[in-house]
């Protein structure tokens, strides 16, 4: 039987190893901050969520599809110079707030499932963070504190006051007609993107743009059967991933999702990127102004059944992230990033097909240097890339799809055009590649 604790209140553990989970009523995410004394992280490796789920002595336990993973903690693990364990709950929509449904609570377990205290968070209203719980040292032994300090001033604010360094993208800074993207440490090299999410909702395409989407239906429209009106590109064999290089794909090949020596990627992120061509003129070159956006369709069998976008930024099971959109194709490395947590994607959905669109119009016969590439979350290694060869008189792309194959999961390089300046356009044509 547990015990209930109250807004401040703390009781000892005396087992080593115990579970941080949490039950609510809306889409959320539970993460760490392993602090010192000084209510610091030591580095970004302290912080523990879903593109960093191991730290030191603390694991992200994936959940069923619509429920919060759990922290799993080793307490003898835990190096000595951090002082306090420190659980965030995260609403998925930055928008909402805790005071639109029951308070959150959360429990605290042993290793064997058995509640040892619980804390009900009561009081929340604006705030979409919380700090629900913290474990912290007390001489020589654990114990656990109830905490409930809601953070209004968003997720980047609570990690950066806490010692982690946020990278704020131009993507963020381009697209404020949404709920601004929550940045999350940078933890690969300088040219990609650092991890990210943001809230669903928000308004495609964005107010002034001039653009209305066809009549008789919302962005995307409803989904609906996925017509097949020609066969997709044979595929020219399969390859495998090797721990020393990334695997440069060719159209058509596949690669299943599997390391070397057999172990299954359970975290993925797929990188897009790509460079406008410049043209030449009298006062010098001069850059195309295009404006690309990568999405993913998931279809279950040929329907499709959810997607992740610019204007949608997660998916709504919560396995895919869209980490924002790049209005302008530059500087080195992805322009867009898509994190899929391959452990919650639904039993019923069985591929996603990554494909770019060009919003403006312009044909990919002015982009150069488009490519996509497969990365292990665990890591940011690269494990696997394929590179388009020159550019076609196309408005959209399918660059790559994800299926499952028995109980695999496979990716396929495609290559192949189509004519679609949004996913919306794009959707009725994809049935070809699945």
């Amino acid at each position: 039987m547990s015990a209930t604790l109250a807004k401040g209140q703390n009781g000892p553990l005396a087992t080593n190893d115990v579970v941080i989970s949490v039950q609510l009523s809306a889409p959320a995410d539970l993460s760490a901050l392993l602090v010192t004394e000084r209510g610091k992280v030591r580095s970004d490796a302290d912080f523990v969520f879903f593109n960093q789920p191991n730290g030191p002595g603390v694991n992200l336990q994936p959940a069923p599809a619509g429920q919060p993973a759990s922290l799993a903690v080793s307490l003898n693990a835990v190096p000595a110079e951090i002082e306090q364990i420190r659980a965030v709950i995260t609403l998925d929509d930055a928008s909402s707030n805790f005071g639109r449904t029951a308070p959150p609570i959360a429990i605290v377990s042993d290793a064997g499932g058995n509640p040892l205290y619980e804390y009900r968070i009561d009081g929340l209203d604006t705030e979409s963070i919380v700090i629900a719980l913290e474990l912290y040292r007390r001489q020589g032994s654990w114990k656990v504190r109830a905490v409930g300090q809601g953070y209004a001033g968003g997720f980047a604010a609570l990690v950066t006051d806490h010692g982690v360094s946020v990278d704020e993208s131009p993507a963020a800074q381009q697209a404020p007609q949404q709920a601004p993207p929550t940045h999350y440490p940078q933890q690969t090299a300088p040219a990609q993107q650092s991890p990210q999410y943001a809230a669903t909702g928000g308004s495609y395409p964005p107010p002034g743009s001039g653009y209305a989407p066809p009549t008789g239906g919302g962005y995307p429209p409803p989904p609906g059967p996925a017509t097949a009106p020609q066969q997709a590109a044979q595929p020219t064999g399969e390859v495998s991933l090797s721990k020393d290089r990334p695997v440069s794909l060719q159209k058509g090949q596949r690669v299943t999702l599997r390391k070397e020596g057999g172990q299954a990627l359970t975290f993925v992120k797929m990188g897009l990127g790509w460079d406008p061509v410049q043209t030449r003129g009298m006062f010098g070159n001069r850059t195309v102004d295009i404006d690309l956006d990568a999405s993913v369709i998931m279809f279950a069998d040929g329907n499709p059944a959810d997607y992740a976008y610019y204007g949608q930024l997660s998916s709504k099971d919560g396995s895919v992230r869209h980490q924002g959109d790049n209005l302008t194709g530059e500087g080195e490395g992805d322009d867009e990033v898509i994190l899929v947590d391959l452990t919650r994607i639904p039993a019923h959905i069985t591929s996603l097909v990554f494909i770019v669109t060009s919003y403006k119009g312009h044909t990919f016969e002015q982009v150069r240097n488009a490519f996509t590439r497969l990365v292990d979350g665990s890591n940011n290694a690269e494990l696997a890339r394929y590179t388009m060869a020159g550019g076609m008189a196309f408005t959209a792309m399918a660059m790559a799809k994800v299926f499952r194959v028995g109980g695999d999961w496979k990716m396929q390089a495609l290559g192949e055009g189509f004519q679609a300046k949004h996913p919306g356009e794009a959707i009725p044509q994809l049935g070809r590649f699945l």
